[in-house]
């Protein structure tokens, strides 16, 4: 009998479902897959080809792709045999989260879990979340509102404002990030928000901000711009349930442009069973197990079909369905090779830029000068 082994993220919604999904996958085929875990952090920042040497199969990241491709660690996934798998999966796929992991042509991941910045807040305590961005305004200076900003948190946060605002940021090619004068203005935006919120923010992750929502006392019940979690959506996950909905709006196009995340699930071009991995990787992706055993899993699907289905929504009381044109109006960030150094860095400066006295054209003129010399 074989043995894969794969690496995943510390979080129940990262973890459970691959365990629970090859177990039912070992029944099926005879083949065992041995799951690690590493934390959120890690998994935004490790170097992808030192994880494909150990593993043979991993949840990615699809900032990463760009330098996988140099890397080769990974398989290519369009291949002759997987032709009609791809252009089913690419039909069901949430928003953009099927074509984050593609690049030149080619498929180096498959999706496995949709997200998106989109809106959290306490039901039994906020009657209506706030539809726009002045809203939220208001409510941070009530004390009422929290937002991670722990990188790459913050560097997400721009992106989606900027995206929502009318003139995203550059995603391909060289140049500027953002225009020099529009970008300044919405880092001034930022920093009107955060005078009023805890500066704890700065070092708070998605995770530890839901945390400290879900705490029976907590004085702060909304995050209006966070990576969606469905597990918090669930009765009984933690003492508080938390509701979620589209982003409150900057801009007047409604809902769009929040910068995607969720994982894919990958191949390493190392492993010694190339077969059974990919037989895997295909089917822990397909719309059957998405909306079944993964989903019920705790999972977070990535397939469309997960997020219409009745009983995966009222197992969370439509978190999906809630945040559905937020995802399909989503936005993706630059994922070139050198990328991914320069995420961390723009997220510190603009933390460091919000935190003192540094003017907003000052921070986006180094963001700027960062994102061209990226590209090396």
């Amino acid at each position: 009998m074989s043995t894969l082994r794969g690496m995943t993220w510390s979080h129940p919604r990262g973890y459970d479902p691959m365990v629970a999904c090859s177990a039912l996958f070992q029944q099926r085929s005879g083949v065992a897959i041995e799951w690690e875990q590493r934390s959120l952090q890690d998994f935004e920042s490790y170097p992808v080809e030192e994880l494909a040497r150990r593993y043979d199969l991993i949840v990615i990241d699809h900032p990463h792709v760009g330098q996988i491709v140099r890397e080769g660690c990974l398989l290519n996934l369009n291949r002759p045999e997987t032709t009609p798998a791809l252009m089913r999966l690419a039909r069901q796929a949430v928003g953009e989260s099927f074509n984050s992991y593609r690049m030149n042509g080619d498929q180096w991941g498959l999706p496995i879990d949709a997200a998106a910045q989109v809106q959290a807040w306490r039901p039994d305590r906020l009657e209506t979340p706030p539809a726009d961005w002045d809203a939220v305004l208001r409510l941070a200076r009530a004390g009422r509102v929290l937002l991670p900003m722990r990188p790459p948190h913050s560097l997400m946060v721009f992106y989606t404002l900027t995206a929502n605002l009318g003139q995203p940021c550059a995603s391909t090619g060289e140049g500027e990030l953002n225009d020099p004068v529009f970008g300044a203005t919405v880092l001034e935006r930022m920093r009107e928000v955060m005078r009023h919120i805890d500066p704890v923010c700065y070092g708070l992750d998605p995770i530890a901000v839901f945390e400290r929502m879900a705490l029976p006392d907590a004085a702060e019940h909304c995050a209006p711009l966070i990576y969606g979690y469905a597990s918090y959506a669930r009765d009984g996950f933690r003492p508080a349930r938390l509701a979620f909905g589209d982003i409150p709006v900057a801009g007047k196009q409604g809902p769009v442009g929040s910068a995607i995340g969720g994982t894919g699930i990958a191949v390493s071009a190392f492993t010694s069973d190339p077969r059974s991995a990919l037989a895997f990787a295909f089917w822990v992706a397909s719309a059957e197990v998405q909306a079944g055993p993964y989903a019920a899993a705790g999972g977070q699907p990535g397939n469309a079909a997960a997020w219409q289905d009745a009983a995966v929504n009222a197992a969370t009381h439509d978190f999906y369905r809630n945040t559905w044109t937020t995802l399909d109006g989503g936005w993706v960030r630059p994922r070139h090779d050198g990328y991914m150094p320069f995420q961390h860095a723009a997220a510190e400066r603009i933390n460091a830029g919000l935190r003192g006295d540094d003017s907003a054209d000052a921070i986006m003129a180094d963001l700027n000068r960062m994102f061209t010399a990226s590209f090396g």
